[in-house]
């Protein structure tokens, strides 16, 4: 049986890079197919035995910085992949890899991290964050975003199996692309982490400094709470923002190895997300050393985090909501179970999703009288 794998981009490592990853371990001949992609970048993911095709916008000016650029020539580039040899079509997609054109003899399963999200749900703070929701520029951009989504519809039918990343992501498969489809969580590398059992008087957030991910308003919160401490791991656009905002009581501490990363998530007395995720691995990561989450209460931490057994929640993205949330649990903080958080936490490991998602595959194809 051939295989194919296809993702839309290996030039970064985040969470769908290391599903992807794990999926490709499951099939070590498989080929891959992504629009662009770094050598390092596949090195690290261990992917360096795989053949590794790229398309046109591998040799665009900048493409492996600025590839987010050549959005509008993403669906093209995606179904310039001649595929008609493989009898299996595995795609990880978030933006347009799902689109990679296929035949009837063929099985596609899509795992969907997320349909376009600056197509669809964050069509409007796309184009107001990147000055774009005006103007001359913005008319194109919201045109060339009307012809994407147009496109993302008619791709659709090229699946014929979605494995979506969480419940919350389940949903807008249903509502954007009417398919029905089955959760299978993301791989998180809970072995990686100790539990940490004595905790420290200080809060943690680490995220890229982007705005969805609100580490603005954490930040803020903490303002207006100098007596407790918060540190921010992570670097990103808005770095310089949140500088402003940061008061003695928070320590931004820019991007960190690993290893600090897992010292500081063992060691705080809760991680604060206030991010809409589709799914969120630190969360997860965090509760596998024990340490309760403060969660914005939308999207995957819902189910990622058990309400007053391995965190809380805050109802709103407001400095005020996650002020409150820190004060509530300050008070309730010895409740907590950090035995029962790392055991929760165990659920959403490496090895689970591997077991999961080959016997789905396994299933599909059989099903499909196809072997």
């Amino acid at each position: 049986m051939k295989v194919a794998l296809v993702h839309e981009w290996l030039t970064v490592i985040g969470g769908s890079e290391n599903v992807f990853k794990e999926i490709a371990s499951l099939y070590p001949e498989a080929d891959i197919y992504t629009l662009v992609a770094r050598d390092e970048t596949i090195m690290k993911l261990g992917l360096s035995g795989h053949k590794v095709t790229t398309s046109f916008i591998q040799k665009m000016p900048f493409s492996k910085t600025k590839y987010r650029s050549y959005l509008p020539l993403f669906p093209l580039a995606i179904e310039q992949f001649d595929l008609s040899d493989y009898d299996l079509i595995i795609s990880s997609s978030h933006a347009v890899a799902k689109g990679a054109l296929t035949n009837s003899n063929q099985v596609h399963i899509c795992y969907c991290h997320s349909p376009i999200r600056y197509a669809w749900d964050l069509h409007h703070q796309y184009l107001k964050e990147t000055g774009l929701h005006k103007g001359l520029k913005g008319f194109i951009a919201k045109y060339l975003l009307h012809r994407i989504r147009q496109w993302d519809i008619v791709s659709t039918n090229r699946v014929d199996h979605f494995v979506a990343n969480s419940k919350y992501i389940s949903r807008r498969i249903k509502k954007i692309y009417g398919r029905e489809s089955t959760v299978i969580y993301p791989n998180v590398a809970t072995e990686d982490f100790k539990p940490v059992f004595e905790k420290k008087d200080f809060y943690v957030t680490c995220s890229r400094f982007v705005p969805y991910k609100k580490i603005d308003l954490i930040v803020s919160a903490f303002a207006q709470m100098p007596d407790k401490t918060l540190y921010v791991i992570g670097e990103g656009p808005d770095f310089k923002k949140v500088s402003r905002l940061a008061t003695p009581n928070t320590i931004l501490l820019g991007y960190q190895p690993f290893d600090v990363l897992k010292k500081y998530l063992g060691e705080a007395k809760a991680f604060i997300f206030a991010a809409e995720e589709d799914f969120g691995i630190l969360p997860v990561e965090a509760q596998a050393c024990g340490t309760p989450v403060i969660a914005y209460k939308k999207g995957g931490a819902m189910e990622s985090v058990i309400e007053n057994e391995t965190g809380i929640f805050f109802n709103e993205q407001s400095a005020g909501a996650i002020k409150s949330a820190v004060e509530r649990f300050d008070v309730s903080s010895l409740c907590f179970n950090y035995n029962d958080i790392v055991k929760h936490a165990a659920g959403f490991s490496t090895e689970r999703f591997k077991k999961e998602i080959l016997s789905y595959i396994n299933n599909k194809i059989n099903k499909d009288n196809f072997s």
